[in-house]
């Protein structure tokens, strides 16, 4: 006989607004231009969704040098730098924004506080798309990075009067409440963002794993090892007393030797990662174990973002 399992499920979990446009922009630039349509980058973070653009006639490159000028090439959700639509512009290429709003959002904080004359320094994971994004709506140089308290203890800054700071939606609430701490108390007239650039979505599963870490013997994320919000997940289990915290793409991934003898289980799901992935997950459960499944709800979602005019307006 199967042995027993309780499985949590976090909610919310799995697609964000900022997601679920993107990967309708894709869609809708194919439908409206044909294929190929190029997207500049991963659109979102998950092989399973790029996967199924690709199979539909997306075509994903690293570089805007990468695309033919006579087809459409899409930003992806992280943003992208100030130069990539120019140099766009320059070649007459048309193209489609697909930057989550809520990144837009920091980077116009960014240009507000340039326009100031304050000094920005950026809360973010060195090399992630949407931190050179963010950093890139401003000149080489005038965007200062730190990635933990101990980076703010080396900033060099001329005038610690004339500060700003912005963070990347997708941090450890707490490791990025620690760090603009840090900020404050190194640097008392910095000014910060009126609400926090932490996103939503980020915030509200992360919360979610934290409601369900003392009920669980371990803990899955659903999502890509360079998804920054699904590693941060992983990470807030970890914190919040999971035994075991581990990170895949989807049940072929699962780890099953280190989950051998557990009553119970967390499951929950980084913001690009889509339903059936999770559905695939608990299946892969149901095959080994006699479940029982409990949805421990934090928040209810209900935000949605328009899409880009482009593909509002007909051919």
């Amino acid at each position: 006989m199967k042995p027993k399992l309780t499985i949590y499920l976090a909610a919310p979990r799995g697609f964000c607004a900022g997601v679920d446009r993107a990967i309708k922009v894709v869609e809708m630039a194919i439908e409206k231009w044909g294929a190929p349509v190029f997207v500049r980058h991963e659109i979102v973070h998950n092989k399973y969704v790029v996967d199924g653009l690709r199979a539909k006639g997306a075509v994903f490159v690293e570089n805007l040098a990468d695309c033919p000028d006579d087809r459409p090439v899409v930003f992806s959700a992280h943003g992208v730098a100030k130069s990539v639509p120019e140099a766009a512009e320059k070649r007459n290429m048309v193209y489609v924004d697909a930057t989550c709003p809520l990144v837009s959002k920091v980077h116009m904080e960014a240009a507000r506080h340039a326009e100031n004359g304050l000094r920005l320094i950026m809360i973010g994971h060195k090399g992630h798309p949407e931190t050179i994004g963010t950093m890139g709506q401003l000149p080489d140089g005038q965007v200062l990075l730190v990635e933990t308290v101990a980076d703010v203890a080396k900033l060099q800054v001329s005038d610690p009067d004339k500060l700003a700071f912005i963070t990347q939606t997708t941090l450890s609430v707490d490791d990025a409440a620690d760090i603009i701490a840090a900020l404050k108390a190194r640097f008392p007239a910095i000014i910060g963002p009126r609400k926090e650039d932490i996103c939503y979505a980020t915030t509200n599963r992360q919360a979610a794993v934290r409601e369900i870490a003392p009920k669980i013997d371990a803990l899955l994320v659903i999502g890509a090892a360079n998804s920054s919000n699904s590693r941060r997940l992983v990470e807030v289990g970890e914190k919040a007393g999971c035994a075991y915290a581990q990170l895949v793409d989807r049940a072929a991934n699962i780890d099953w030797r280190a989950l051998d003898g557990i009553k119970s289980i967390g499951i929950t799901a980084g913001a690009s990662a889509p339903e059936v992935l999770i559905d695939e997950v608990v299946q892969a459960f149901a095959s080994r174990y006699r479940i029982t499944t409990e949805i421990v709800e934090t928040a209810v979602e209900t935000i949605s973002f328009n899409l880009p005019r482009a593909l509002r307006e007909p051919k």
